[in-house]
Order: C-alpha cells, then sequence, then structure tokens
C-alpha cells in the first residue's frame, strides 16, 4: 500500500495476535472556505467572547460544562475529563463473528484499510478464511482516546475495518412516523417492477462525482484566471398528478435513452 498508517497495532483473535497497519479509506474532499475582511481581504480571526460583556475570554479561562437542564451546568476539569478517557492500547479485539447480513449499512460510520504489518502469512490466512466462511468480525479498540466498535470485513484479498456507530446513535425502523396505508393497484405495482428492471445495472463509482464540488472549483479557477464565468440555473422538475403517470413518463423515458444508445 502506498497511503501512509495513520495506525498500528495488533489484531487480537483469543491468544493469537496479528500485526497490522490501519489506513484511511476515503478522504475529505469538502472545499473549505477562508473567512476574509471584505474591506482588505485579509484573513479574519474568531475568538470566544462574553456574549453579556461583549468582552474576549483568554483560553486559560474557559471552562468545559454539561447543561444538564435548562441554565443549569456542570463544570468539567481537565483532569476530570483525562481520568474518564477509556485506556490507551495497541489491540484490536476480534469479539465475534457473524454472517454479513446481521450488520445493517446504518451501523456503518468510516471505512478504514487493515493491512499487514511485517508478517503477513497469519494476516492473509485470516482474510481467505473469511471470505470462505462468509463471515464479518466484529472488533472493538481504542484510537487516539477514543472507543471504537466495528467490524472486520474482507475487501478483495485485505481486511477492512468498518467503524460502526453506537447503540445510542442508531435510530430503528419503529421510530419512524407509520406509513400511512395506501393500496397499490396491480397496474402502478407491475410498472413499478418494469421501471427497477429498466434501471438495472452494475454499479460505476466514477460515475457518481460530487457534481457540486467540480462546478464550484471550475467557477473558481475560471475566475482565478480574470473571467466571469456564469452558472446556469438548475431547473425545478413539475410534480406529477399520480404515481402511475410517474411510472410512465419514467419507462418511456428509460425506453427513448436505449434507443438512442
Amino acid at each position: 500500500m502506498s497511503s501512509r498508517a495513520i495506525w498500528t497495532g495488533q489484531l487480537k483473535l483469543g491468544t493469537a495476535s496479528i500485526p497490522v497497519k490501519l489506513y484511511a479509506a476515503v478522504q475529505d474532499q469538502d472545499i473549505h472556505f477562508h473567512i476574509l475582511d471584505a474591506k482588505t481581504k485579509t484573513r479574519i480571526k474568531q475568538h470566544m467572547v462574553n456574549p453579556n460583556t461583549g468582552e474576549e475570554v483568554a483560553g486559560k479561562e474557559i471552562q468545559k460544562a454539561y447543561e444538564v437542564e435548562k441554565g443549569k451546568f456542570v463544570v468539567l476539569e481537565s483532569e476530570e475529563l483525562a481520568n474518564l478517557e477509556p485506556k490507551a492500547s495497541r489491540d484490536i479485539e476480534t469479539l465475534r463473528f457473524v454472517a454479513p447480513d446481521e450488520i445493517s449499512p446504518v451501523w456503518y460510520e468510516r471505512p478504514y484499510y487493515l493491512g499487514p504489518d511485517r508478517d503477513s502469512e497469519q494476516y492473509f490466512a485470516l482474510a481467505a478464511a473469511l471470505r470462505n466462511e462468509n463471515k464479518e468480525g466484529i472488533a472493538r479498540w481504542v484510537m487516539r482516546k477514543k472507543p471504537y466498535v466495528g467490524a472486520l470485513i474482507v475487501s478483495g484479498d485485505y481486511l477492512m475495518l468498518i467503524a460502526l456507530r453506537h447503540a445510542e446513535e442508531v435510530l430503528a425502523p419503529s421510530d419512524l412516523p407509520a406509513p400511512a396505508k395506501a393500496s397499490l393497484s396491480q397496474k402502478e405495482l407491475k410498472m413499478a417492477e418494469q421501471l427497477v428492471s429498466a434501471l438495472e445495472g452494475e454499479f460505476k463509482p466514477e460515475e457518481f462525482r460530487d457534481d457540486y464540488r467540480d462546478r464550484v472549483l471550475s467557477f473558481i479557477k475560471s475566475k482565478a484566471r480574470g473571467k466571469k464565468p456564469r452558472l446556469a440555473a438548475a431547473r425545478q422538475k413539475k410534480g406529477t398528478t399520480s404515481l402511475a403517470d410517474d411510472l410512465t413518463r419514467s419507462l418511456a423515458m428509460l425506453k427513448k435513452e436505449k434507443r438512442v444508445a
């Protein structure tokens, strides 16, 4: 792997230990703007200000607190928070192995590549075993003073570790508003099935770029060259009167596109 490891440790399976390195699998590509003074075009800084007095508060005078009820705070000292931090460790502890469909995508948060470090025979043996048995591992580890739970999966010949959200973060479908009971006609159901069939194809990641980011960067480059580009306004789609009408138009458009292709 040519990317730089962000963390090193060992993958623990019972009494066995496999040296591993953790690599970022995704990278931030958002556009980050600087905040400038409109008159001088110099960067401006943000300061902590007391809203009652308007005076700046020095960093050494700032305390962290948690609001337990309206207007009532519990102040936490830095030493107290440090004592509550998880114990530092270089172990990724494998808790159990489960079927892949036991972990819903709603639990996935951030993916990492888990590469071998030094001796790799055990590493690739584990990757092959997970692929052959069609299993995913559930693991936990501590990184940068933060506890993680993750899914240990196979990607090609390598392992991946996908950080999972914690239980208190994930909403159950039962927390959503109850669906309105509506009877679908056989015509609408059949047309919907035809639409699904018409859109069947392969997943091609290269097709799904961030168009907004590309447009903004192109606009910035043009302005940097002294040009004054114009962006076409996005067109609003008109609503349809019924599901059947919407499906009919969608099917007709897909058939037309296939004839042109």
